[in-house]
């Protein structure tokens, strides 16, 4: 058997690479899409793009190309909120997740992901189990469904507090709604339940730790049929007073214009 030396196998590896590139690059000429625009050759409607995520996704609002080559970039609704997914040029691979431009370390994704503004009936919502942060008889009551260790519900919580100690005439009732994606949240939201405690929330939120819990409860199954019900399914989610939903954090400005809309 004949065997490469070191020189020659690189030789022959190197032109193999080269080959492949320029048979690409070709590939790509042949069909028009090397000099042109990609639209050029390739095209999408929101009606094709629908029939493909058929029982998927609710509805798909808008397509474009994506910043990233190959892809389009797909606006889609699921479960009462816009989220962003990427289908190849190909249509035959769906891509959903997280995408970063690495020039910044910037996410693409969650960047377009935005809330389809909805509304739910406020008065529909039982309080008995949330903990309150304010005056429990002030006017101006806002609902938050939190999980007891979400990054974005610890950033929210200081703008919650921060409101409250300058306006005594808002109020936020905080509802648990652990989130799968947190493991140890299902047990440290009973425990906040069952004492009804702001401390131990902020406790919680902080990452100290907690005591298990001191009751037994079924509010944390009743939340999620809840937030199933009102298509809530991430956190944190604030209600306010018209039944206006917002998903995500916000600042405490934010809020409280968005309060002075949504009475």
């Amino acid at each position: 058997m004949y065997l490469f030396k070191g020189n020659q196998m690189k030789s022959i590896l190197l032109a193999l690479v080269f080959l492949l590139i320029t048979s690409t690059v070709y590939g790509f000429q042949k069909d028009g899409c090397g000099s042109g625009n990609c639209i050029d050759c390739h095209s999408l409607t929101k009606q094709e793009a629908a029939g493909l995520l058929k029982g998927q996704v609710d509805d798909v609002l808008s397509v474009k190309i994506s910043e990233v080559p190959g892809l389009w970039s797909l606006e889609a609704v699921y479960k009462g909120k816009k989220i962003p997914l990427y289908l190849d040029f190909s249509k035959k691979y769906l891509i959903s997740g997280n995408v970063i431009r690495l020039q910044d370390w910037s996410n693409l994704s969650r960047a377009e992901q935005q809330p389809v503004e909805h509304s739910v009936d406020f008065s529909s919502i039982p309080l008995q189990d949330a903990v309150i942060l304010g005056n429990p008889i002030a006017p101006e009551k806002i609902i938050v469904f939190d999980d007891p260790v979400c990054p974005y519900c610890k950033k929210l919580h200081p703008e919650m507090l921060k409101i409250i100690s300058e306006r005594k005439d808002i109020a936020f009732f905080i509802k648990m709604f652990p989130l799968q994606s947190h493991p140890d949240s299902y047990e440290k939201a009973k425990t906040i339940i069952c004492t009804k405690s702001d401390k131990l929330l902020a406790d919680s939120l902080a990452g100290q730790p907690i005591p298990p819990p001191l009751c037994e409860t079924d509010q944390v199954e009743k939340n999620k049929e809840l937030g199933n019900k009102l298509h809530i399914d991430s956190t944190p989610t604030l209600i306010f007073p018209n039944g206006k939903v917002h998903v995500g954090y916000i600042p405490a400005k934010e809020i409280l214009s968005l309060l002075e809309k949504n009475r």
